[in-house]
């Protein structure tokens, strides 16, 4: 899923637990997956690296179909910005990414001038 997830899709989240400090990003990818548990880590089986998910609370209720849980993760691949500062992001940024610093449980994660640009154009600008 992109960046356009709803408030409707974030109804259950409890908190938003990081694995890196999101104050050192200018962007991180979310998405929606599916996961067995509601609020232990869940697996990783993407490129790159995961940097927080949510914790979804006791009133959530899995998929009557799968019996799983959509929860949000955020992670980063090995050729964004953090990781390739003047790669193909330099300027710009993946449609799902949005500022780690915008990101609240219930909350529909912001695209900001750092996201989309860089620290170097949001402090100038």
């Amino acid at each position: 899923m992109s960046s356009l997830l709803t408030e409707s899709d974030l109804a259950h989240e409890d908190d938003v637990v990081w694995l890196e400090d999101p104050e050192t990003l200018d962007y991180v990818r979310q998405a929606l997956d599916k996961t067995k548990r509601r609020n232990t880590k869940p697996p990783y089986l993407r490129d790159g690296r995961m940097v927080g998910y949510a914790r979804l609370g006791g009133d959530a209720e899995p998929d009557p179909d799968s019996g799983l849980y959509k929860r949000r993760v955020f992670f980063l691949l090995p050729h964004d910005r953090d990781s390739l500062p003047t790669g193909l992001y330099q300027e710009g940024a993946p449609g799902e990414a949005v500022d780690p610093r915008t990101i609240e449980p219930r909350k529909p994660g912001a695209k900001t001038e750092r996201s989309q640009h860089g620290p170097s154009i949001a402090t100038t600008g």
